[in-house]
């Protein structure tokens, strides 16, 4: 990644627990939300990028591609991984 690159990105994970207790039996619930704000995937056609602004935009849209391919390759293992091949070589970011 350029270290003087002009696009921050954000992810923040929320984890909620929920705890109930029914005479003696204690049941907890346990959700994750995951936020994720990542810049430059911008269109190349509306930030009327050239030349070497247009090559980093084209680099932080194929690794965050990249990004999202190994989210979604864990979200259809259903978060266990079990057998699943996940892409994370396939970009520095990953």
């Amino acid at each position: 990644m350029n270290a003087t690159t002009s696009c921050p990105h954000a992810v923040v994970a929320i984890t909620l627990t929920q705890k109930q207790q029914t005479g003696e039996v204690v049941t907890q619930k346990t959700s994750r939300l995951n936020l994720v704000n990542l810049a430059g995937s911008e269109r190349a056609s509306t930030t009327l990028a050239t030349g070497k602004l247009l090559a980093e935009s084209a680099n932080i849209n194929k690794s965050l591609t990249c990004l999202g391919n190994v989210i979604n390759s864990h979200a259809e293992a259903g978060g266990l991984g079990k057998g699943r091949y996940v892409p994370y070589r396939d970009s520095t970011l990953t």
